[in-house]
């Protein structure tokens, strides 16, 4: 790829860092890695992979209009979003900076994604989650499921405040 092509899909990958996740707005898709991939072709068409959090994520039809925006604001002559599924998006590929984001905004991070995914867990009793305003880890999840399917409910004992955690997939 040469200079100028490199320049055109480093503004559009720019673009796209503007374009904020519907659920979680301090991050942006880029933040998330649902972004996979960018192409440009001749005629300034863009065609950009995307791998939702999960098949059934609500957000998605919120955040391909964004990326589509986003695009065709930064110049893009015709926008195709590609839906890639394989490798399936894990959390680890949410940035650092992102994972303190995160933090700041009051959502426990993700820890790293379990190495193997099993219907039963092996584990007697989940590790615990370190609370993102005072860093405790006297925490307890409360509920499961928080205001969306990827995080869960806990509350810290040391400051009591009740937190949302990001979980780890």
């Amino acid at each position: 790829m040469n200079r100028a092509a490199e320049s055109v899909v480093e503004t559009f990958w720019k673009a796209l860092e503007g374009v904020p996740d519907p659920e979680v707005p301090v991050l942006s898709v880029v933040d998330l890695g649902v972004i996979r991939d960018i192409r440009v072709d001749a005629a300034g068409g863009v065609e950009v992979d995307i791998t939702p959090t999960y098949s059934g994520c609500p957000a998605m039809r919120e955040i391909e209009s964004g990326v589509e925006a986003a695009l065709r604001s930064a110049g893009a002559s015709s926008v195709q979003l590609k839906t890639v599924f394989s490798p399936a998006w894990t959390t680890d590929w949410i940035s650092a900076d992102a994972r303190e984001r995160l933090r700041t905004y009051g959502i426990a991070p993700p820890g790293p994604a379990p190495e193997e995914q099993t219907l039963i867990p092996l584990l007697r009793r989940a590790a615990s989650v370190r609370c993102p305003f005072c860093a405790s880890l006297r925490t307890d999840e409360r509920s499961h499921f928080g205001s969306t399917a990827c995080k869960s409910i806990h509350f810290c004992s040391d400051c009591s405040q009740p937190f949302e955690h990001f979980k780890a997939i």
